[in-house]
């Protein structure tokens, strides 16, 4: 009966050690949702970009093992917050809600600072104003994401003013198709995307003009966000090599 217990507690501690050592070894994955410049597929199975690169990089020569899965953007933050899995973001913005269901690398990348993109033949939207006089204005329609950030400046603006809002789900795609069809008058983003996405919603550039804002802070700076599943030892090695690697003006 002895010896019989003693196996038993070998084999049990055999068992759990292999569990450990599964779960240690299991790969991070990185969700992403096509979106040039930021994240375009490169080729099958390979994401590039101002965001994907410095992940791809920072996981690889960390020796993180990961493996990247499109995912609409909407359901990415519901599962992060469901912290069922090792699973992390690229470069969302960080804000106080996200911050109490994940952990955050340090910042991987900065946009330049935000603009709004309206049609050209839009009048009732122009360059120099203030972000506030421009949402305070409720002829004016703003179109926004469920769930998404702009950033603390733009999203504080957004709650104190109560613009005209066009709220959807959609990626940013089809939120150029639907300012094409007068929706609404402009959305923000950043400058980097909006040449890019509107080729790719197969309109012409000159049909749109990018509307400057005469308070604009610098652009928001982009993380990797994890889930509180993530271990802790991950996060950092994920920060040593960003603060090795990564820089902003």
């Amino acid at each position: 009966m002895k010896t019989e217990i003693i196996f038993i507690s070998f084999i049990t501690c055999l068992l759990g050690n292999f569990i450990s050592t599964s779960q240690a070894n299991e790969p991070i994955r990185i969700l992403y949702n096509e979106r040039p410049p930021y994240l375009p597929t490169a080729i099958p199975g390979v994401v590039t970009g101002l965001t994907a690169t410095p992940t791809s990089l920072a996981f690889q020569q960390s020796g993180i093992p990961h493996i990247w899965e499109k995912i609409p953007s909407i359901r990415q933050m519901a599962i992060l917050q469901k912290n069922k899995g090792k699973d992390c973001l690229v470069g969302w913005f960080k804000n106080s809600e996200r911050e109490k269901f994940s952990k955050y690398t340090k910042a991987i990348y900065r946009d330049k600072p935000a603009i709004g993109l309206a049609l050209f033949s839009n009048i009732n939207i122009e360059s120099g104003l203030s972000v506030k006089e421009v949402l305070q204005n409720k002829q004016i329609k703003l179109l926004i994401k469920k769930g998404y950030s702009y950033g603390k400046y733009i999203d504080d603006l957004i709650r104190e003013t109560n613009p005209s809002l066009v709220a959807v789900s959609v990626e940013n795609l089809n939120m150029v198709h639907m300012l094409k069809v007068e929706r609404a008058d402009f959305i923000f983003m950043a400058e980097e995307e909006a040449n890019g996405l509107i080729k790719r919603a197969k309109f012409s550039v000159d049909e749109f003009k990018f509307i400057r804002f005469s308070d604009m802070p610098a652009g928001n700076k982009r993380y990797i966000l994890c889930s509180l599943s993530v271990e802790d030892s991950v996060i950092e090695k994920l920060n040593t090599w960003i603060e090795r690697n990564v820089s902003f003006q």
